[in-house]
């Protein structure tokens, strides 16, 4: 038997078959298995926790403390829900969630929307790239030298790598995010007022916290998250066998990824936000002021953690962009395929990463007015994919035995309503500020 020939899915399916009274050794086999699937769920939800993600829980932590920390349980809960629906229907479906849009909402839908998403996409990646530079500037190192490295390295292990050593790298890349974990211990927080935060929700009638809640709640779902990790299970080659597996996959990533982000608004509360440090413009900022007060080794650990979270993202934001426009347009795609088995895809990967690199070797890029314009694009455009979301996945033409429940419909009616007017309230205040 050649081993080297041996796939993930086939280790998984043989371990599935193992019978039931090996008892505490089937429990072993079924935890092997699930290291077989792991991939797409955690990968997309730590793809969240992006540099202007971190901002946004760095700025919360340091202006409001631990009363914040009460969003992340509803957050979690309507991150599961999403990432598991667009998984159920990557496995079921065997197409990507942009194919399914083309197929059952027709062109013109899907022409308005991967614009959107296209525009959207471009102000991410750049951001991703400003990041990196930001995360290697806390460590003395020139960003005219790990923007373009970091923009080789990514373009190198998705278009010459294949689809199991890309999934293997992000998955050692999510391993970082543990630095944030560290970075809060060494902090020393109060931890029963940070167990107060989560278990007491607290409402403030000013309207900025009001903006930081919004903040949290309405930017933990994006669009580019659900395009990717529907086409990374589409390309896995995951059937109905492993749906149960894929959905722990999903669940744990959404929880994990969102436990790294309370450990972020924990760290700079406990440092930032007892001394009276609340203006926090990028996480960079964050990272060094948590120097003086907590030691340098927590500004390093922050400055680590960011530049993987960019590295992560600078992968995924590309990779589900080229997905999406290939998928749409009905052409080829795919992590490991030449230019000529997969041009469209290959092309926009390629021109993105170097969009992304230039931009962000620009001196003084205006980084926070780009993310705000970024914002208020996928805003916009999240409404839009979540309610596509929800159609989809209870269309019994597609879905068959698989739509969702009654349930299921409950939590996803009220997770589409609310974040999209969330998501839409937020574009209001932001825009608004602006004038």
């Amino acid at each position: 038997m050649n081993l080297s020939r041996v796939s993930p899915k086939s280790i998984a399916l043989t371990l599935r078959r193992v019978p039931s009274r090996l008892g505490r050794k089937f429990s072993e086999y079924r935890f092997f298995a699930y290291l077989a699937i792991l991939g797409p769920g955690l990968i997309a939800a730590n793809a969240g926790n992006d540099s202007s993600g971190i901002t946004t829980y760095a700025t919360g932590g340091a202006s409001y403390g631990y009363t914040l920390l009460w969003v992340f349980i509803p957050m979690t809960i309507s991150l599961a829900l999403v990432q598991e629906i667009c998984i159920r229907m990557g496995v079921i479906t065997g197409k990507g969630l942009s194919d399914l849009i083309r197929e059952q909402f027709g062109v013109r839908w899907t022409a308005v929307i991967m614009f959107a998403l296209l525009i959207a996409n471009i102000g991410e990646i750049i951001a991703e790239f400003v990041g990196i530079s930001q995360a290697s500037e806390l460590f003395g190192i020139s960003r005219y030298i790990t923007v373009p490295l970091a923009a080789i390295v990514n373009w190198w292990l998705v278009m010459r790598g294949s689809a199991k050593r890309v999934e293997r790298v992000f998955l050692i890349m999510s391993l970082v995010f543990f630095s944030y974990i560290i970075s809060a211990v060494i902090a020393k927080p109060d931890w029963n007022e940070a167990a107060a935060g989560f278990l007491h929700p607290t409402l403030q009638a000013d309207t900025t916290y009001i903006f930081f809640v919004v903040a949290l709640i309405g930017t933990t779902i994006t669009p580019f998250m659900q395009v990717f990790i529907q086409s990374s299970v589409v390309e896995k080659g995951m059937d109905k066998n492993d749906l149960g597996l894929a959905r722990v996959d999903a669940i744990t990533g959404s929880i994990f990824a969102d436990i790294i982000a309370a450990f972020v608004v924990i760290s700079t509360a406990a440092t930032l936000h007892v001394k009276g440090i609340t203006t926090i413009d990028t996480a960079s900022t964050a990272a060094e002021s948590l120097a003086p007060i907590a030691g340098i080794y927590a500004k390093y650990l922050f400055g680590v953690g960011l530049f993987g979270a960019s590295m992560l993202a600078m992968g995924v934001v590309p990779l589900a962009t080229a997905y999406s426009l290939s998928e749409a347009l009905g052409f080829e795609k795919g992590v490991g395929r030449s230019f000529r088995e997969a041009p469209l895809f290959q092309s926009v990967f390629t021109v993105l990463t170097i969009i992304g690199a230039l931009f962000a070797l620009i001196p003084g890029i205006p980084q926070i007015q780009l993310l705000v314009f970024t914002q208020v694009i996928n805003g916009l455009l999240l409404p839009i994919i979540l309610i596509a979301i929800v159609k989809l996945s209870n269309n019994k033409e597609i879905m068959g035995d698989h739509k969702n429940g009654l349930l299921q419909n409950l939590f996803a009616w009220i997770t589409t309503i609310v974040v999209s007017l969330l998501s839409l309230l937020l574009i209001g205040k932001t825009v608004a500020d602006m004038f």
